[in-house]
């Protein structure tokens, strides 16, 4: 308050001094006044002054104002006048015919009226409660407050909109409005209240804001649309950049399908307005938002292919091919393009099938690379061109092989009349024009990335540099055309074309050793390499030399000693004498210290704002970092050090060897305890249907008996009412002979079941002989386990046989079930044929008492049988339990036997890691005795050896001691 009566006080006196005179009585007028007439006109009064004398009102009438808010909330007219008066004390409308020194006054004067306004919180919570008023003369100038509040102070203001109850969804209502200009401001106030502030902007986006938001795009004619669908835009914008949470949020609300009817402009040549322009540039911004490569991978990796699967991408391809495109769209949209394919196979594939519609049609990435090697083509195009050919290379090993086949032999077309990318990239790379040089070089670079099949296929690359000389390789043309520097006369930057073909070298030669000796294979390479860095050259020179430097370092560090002139020790040498190595190390240090460098680091996109600053590649940046200390440290390390690397080498290469090997067989024994699984599984279900075979012929059994005694029953019956003397004869003719059949069947089935008792017991014998070998297996393992294999051989046979006699019973029951009814015949057959006799009396009594009595009997022994039937199948059932548990028992002993046998490989594992650090240790003391003898101290040696004897007499006595005992 000081301050701005301090401001007040330097304004002349004059005519101000009659208004600040009336604003103080319209103020008395709004504090005194009891009529709400009186008090309307007093405040219709001041916002009428507010906008000329915005001091004044400010200083005298904001209390007042803010008073009125809250008594008078009544009557919509006073209300909306407060806030008018309001918004023209914070914010001035007429800025724009000021200069900048009273715009910058007037900012800081509405910013010192907004910190007295939000001094107090309530006063915000209470704007925040008018809003839910519908009238348009209290929501609409709350809405134009709340934003002038939010634009000189924002932080301090969304963090009490934040700590409000509902104070974010009450703003959020204000989308859903039928008036366009309360909507459409609403739309900037959400602006201004989610610009860097991540929990709000969650908050707006549960609220259901991207569904709304959208709705308005398409409401207003998608891109056609015009500034109300540039403010959606930046709002969305501000939703999703740099907040994981509604990136996902978006994505799984199928918001980014709804983006795809942005991007139908078709081929139009009507022209573009320049609204249109902005949407669409704004609308491929937002899409770059989404799968920036600066988001965690796997959102941007959804991202993309939510995007390819809806068809968005191939409408951004058809805009990359289409004609009429204003430049900056084109621009963007390769950017964009660049984007979504980056990383992602499914994208990168497909953008390697586009062809632009041309006649014959040529592929995208071929029309592309005409562009960024055309110098008469924007810079700022050759810049996006460049970003799209890395993006479809990233990770790309399918791409890379693509791009580098169409260098080789066998590939190019003789005929000439298509061109093909590498032969592009190849015109590119030795064309005169520096940037050409840079960027082809840099797009082939990113070829060989992380692909050492790439780096040795592009060996085989040869070049016919002029009619009647033979052609040389591509590796020779490189290092050519950098020694000669200067000497060609090259439009553009004079370092960029050896920046660009150094930057190529290094990235060829790193982590490929045949691409090495290739390179030092031409005797003029390191001396001019040499050469180059010894020299003291100016500033603009000193970048060429740190990375001739890191050249020279890649070709010692990743040098496979193959050639006898240049081997690393050679190398090392070379560079201590001519060049030194504390200044070859300074050299290689102007690469990372330079200012272009840190710049690059920074993002994957090659963003200049001219050409002299294209200089470093991004992922040139990640090898430097990656080189430069290893690169130093094999600079100053002996030749004896390097032997012990590549002994470490060696010996990690056989332990890997030896791990792969170890992982090999526990892959074929995971396979093989499978396989027994699977086996185990099998017999399980053939154990399950033999048993449920028997059950059911044992049930058919116990069916014969009940059919067969049912019979015996029938036929007593019918002799008893018979009276012929021939029925008795053919009875006593039937009987005999059944009865014999089934006592023959009794004393087989005896038999049977003594020969089934002797092979239980021969099991018994050869399970107990089993658990015997198992509990011997410690001393004799392999003795043992080849008994347990012929034995469960064995076991197998019996089981097998015991199956045989199981199908033989059954044959027997079903000769008994014809037995049966053979019986059942002969008996109707008798029934029908018996004759009526004319006997007396007497003698059909004796015969029907000669008949019972042998009925009777009959019966008596049919009861025995009965009996014994009985037993044999109790005995029967005893026997398959015992075998049941005797294939248990062979189930557990073969896995014991398994454990076993494991045991056996991890103690032979254990001794054959005991012998190995036996041998390291045998190792490691004949080195330190050879390092003893060369200090110079046998007499320790000596020592050594003696308690070495002493030891060993001590143990002998030992070993006597204990054979004594």
């Amino acid at each position: 308050m000081n301050f701005l009566r301090g401001v007040m006080g330097g304004q002349s006196a004059g005519p101000q001094h009659t208004e600040a005179e009336t604003i103080q009585k319209l103020c008395d007028r709004v504090a005194s006044s009891t009529l709400l007439d009186d008090r309307r006109n007093a405040v219709r009064a001041l916002k009428s002054l507010s906008k000329k004398y915005r001091l004044e009102v400010g200083i005298q009438a904001m209390e007042h104002l803010i008073h009125v808010l809250q008594t008078d909330r009544s009557d919509s007219e006073i209300i909306g006048y407060a806030l008018d008066t309001l918004f023209n004390i914070i914010s001035n409308d007429e800025e724009e015919e000021l200069d900048e020194n009273s715009i910058r006054q007037s900012e800081d004067l509405g910013s010192q009226f907004t910190e007295i306004f939000i001094k107090q919180q309530e006063n915000v919570t209470l704007l925040l409660s008018l809003l839910e008023d519908f009238d348009f003369h209290v929501r609409w100038p709350g809405v134009k407050l709340l934003t002038a509040l939010l634009k000189h102070l924002g932080p301090q203001v969304q963090q009490i909109i934040l700590v409000s109850p509902m104070g974010v969804s009450r703003l959020m209502d204000l989308l859903a409005d039928s008036r366009e200009v309360i909507r459409n401001d609403g739309v900037l106030l959400l602006q201004a209240l989610t610009r860097s502030n991540g929990a709000i902007q969650k908050i707006v986006a549960f609220e259901n804001a991207f569904e709304r938001l959208l709705d308005i795009i398409t409401e207003e004619g998608n891109s056609d649309g015009g500034i109300v669908v540039e403010d959606c835009l930046i709002l969305l914008q501000n939703l999703l950049k740099n907040n994981n949470s509604n990136q996902n949020f978006f994505k799984e609300g199928s918001y980014i399908q709804r983006m795809k009817p942005w991007f139908e402009v078709g081929d139009e040549n009507s022209g573009w307005s320049a609204q249109k322009v902005t949407n669409l540039h704004l609308m491929l911004q937002l899409i770059r938002v989404l799968v920036s490569p600066t988001n965690p991978p796997g959102a941007t990796s959804s991202c993309q292919k939510a995007m390819f699967q809806c068809g968005l991408l191939q409408q951004l391809c058809t805009i990359l091919m289409a004609t009429g495109i204003p430049a900056d769209i084109l621009t963007e949209t390769i950017n964009t393009v660049s984007e979504v394919i980056r990383g992602c196979q499914v994208n990168q594939d497909y953008f390697a099938s586009v062809n632009a519609p041309s006649n014959p049609p040529r592929p995208a990435i071929v029309v592309l690379l005409m562009s960024m090697v055309n110098e008469r083509q924007p810079f700022v195009l050759r810049c996006a061109v460049l970003y799209c050919f890395q993006c479809f290379l990233y990770k790309n090993q399918k791409g890379q092989g693509e791009i580098v086949s169409t260098l080789l032999p066998s590939t190019i077309d003789a005929t000439g009349h298509s061109v093909s990318a590498g032969q592009l990239l190849c015109g590119g790379l030795f064309s005169t024009d520096s940037l050409s040089n840079w960027c082809a070089a840099v797009a082939l670079a990113h070829a060989l990335q992380e692909n050492a099949t790439q780096k040795e296929q592009l060996l085989r690359v040869q070049l016919a540099t002029s009619i009647g000389n033979p052609p040389v390789s591509l590796l020779q043309q490189c290092t050519n055309i950098l020694s000669q520097g200067d000497k060609i006369d090259r439009r553009g930057s004079k370092i960029q074309t050896r920046v660009g073909l150094l930057m190529l070298l290094c990235t060829w030669l790193s982590n490929c050793p045949i691409a090495v000796t290739h390179f030092l294979h031409n005797s003029a390479n390191v001396p001019f390499l040499t050469g180059q860095i010894a020299e003291n050259l100016g500033e603009e020179e000193q970048l060429v030399q740190g990375l001739c430097a890191l050249l020279l370092g890649i070709s010692i560090y990743f040098n496979d000693n193959s050639l006898e002139n240049y081997m690393k020790e050679k190398l090392k040498q070379l560079i201590e004498k001519r060049i030194g190595k504390e200044n070859f190390i300074e050299k290689l240090g102007f690469i990372s210290k330079h200012e272009l460098y840190s710049r690059a680091s920074q993002k994957p996109q090659p963003n200049f704002p001219t050409p002299e600053y294209m200089v470093f590649d991004h992922e040139f940046t990640k090898l430097v970092k990656e080189l430069e200390g290893v690169i130093t440290k094999a600079i100053y390390k002996s030749s004896e050090e390097d032997k012990k690397e590549e002994e470490e080498k060696k010996t990690l290469e056989q332990h890997d060897s030896i791990v792969t090997h170890y992982k090999n067989v526990i892959r074929e024994q995971d396979l093989q305890l499978e396989d027994l699984k699977q086996q185990i599984s099998t017999l399980k279900c053939q154990n399950e249907q033999l048993q449920t075979a028997v059950t059911q012929q044992v049930s058919q059994i116990q069916q014969h008996k009940d059919q067969y005694n049912l019979l015996k029953v029938q036929l007593g019956k019918d002799n008893h009412h018979q009276s012929s003397h021939s029925n008795g004869a053919q009875m006593n003719g039937i009987q005999p002979e059944e009865i014999g059949r089934l006592r023959e069947e009794i004393e087989n089935l005896k038999s049977n079941q003594e020969l089934l008792r002797s092979q239980l017991a021969e099991k018994d014998s050869l399970i107990e002989k089993l658990k015997s070998s198992q509990t011997s297996s410690d001393t004799n393992e392999a003795t043992a386990s080849a008994r347990n294999s012929e034995q469960i051989a064995e076991l197998k046979q019996e089981l097998a046989t015991l199956k045989s006699q199981l199908n033989s019973k059954s044959v027997e029951i079903t000769k008994l079930q014809t037995e049966k009814q053979e019986l059942l015949q002969k008996t109707e057959a008798f029934a029908q044929s018996v004759p009526v006799s004319g006997e007396s009396e007497a003698a059909i009594a004796a015969k029907t008492t000669d008949v019972e009595g042998r009925l009777s009997a009959l019966l008596q022994e049919t009861k025995e049988l009965k009996n014994e039937i009985k037993a044999l199948s109790e005995e029967r059932t005893s026997i398959k339990e015992q075998l049941d548990s005797s294939n248990s028992t062979i189930v557990i002993l073969q896995n014991e036997k398994n454990q076993l046998e494991v045991n056996i490989k991890d103690a032979k594992k254990e001794q054959d890691d005991l012998l190995v650090l036996l041998a390291d240790q045998d190792q490691k003391i004949l080195s330190l005795k050879d390092r003893l003898k060369e200090l110079g101290h046998p007499e320790e040696e000596e020592d050594e050896s003696a308690d070495q004897d002493d030891e060993d007499d001590e143990d002998e006595d030992d070993d006597k001691s204990q054979g004594d005992n």
